[in-house]
């Protein structure tokens, strides 16, 4: 087998259960026995879907600025609870648990890297804040 580099920033890379790594577009079933690492360049928030919560029932989600700084917020586990935000720079990172709804904002442009069992994954669009009357 031939070794040739590639770039990480075009497509996720899938970490096979058997120990295999594939370079290939992400698909329905991607993933359902693996991992997917992710890299990818944000600029703004639309880069990350910064407007959308984000969950992974599957497993957790290992979040990691690589350049520049971050934040990771985590929704309110109950109502009435403040939304967690972790600020992470680079050559940081943090796990986010199993089921527990988040969001990437970049502060400044920023390479991040995840890692986390893409199947069931689900987004949910971010309910603006209700506008504070004078």
């Amino acid at each position: 087998m031939t070794v040739t580099p590639f770039d990480l920033f075009a497509r996720s890379v899938h970490l096979h259960r058997g120990g295999e790594i594939s370079r290939r577009e992400e698909t329905a079933d991607a993933g359902r026995d693996g991992w997917r690492l992710t890299v990818l360049h944000a600029k703004t928030g639309d880069d990350v879907h910064a407007d959308h919560w984000e969950v992974h029932p599957e497993a957790e989600k290992i979040v990691s600025c690589l350049i520049g700084k971050i934040r990771l917020h985590l929704r309110p586990e109950r109502p009435g609870e403040a939304e967690e935000e972790i600020r992470l720079t680079a050559g940081t990172a943090a796990v986010v648990p199993r089921g527990r709804w988040h969001r990437i904002e970049p502060d400044i442009p920023s390479n991040i890297m995840t890692v986390t069992r893409p199947c069931g994954s689900r987004l949910e669009k971010l309910r603006p804040a209700c506008p504070r009357v004078p």
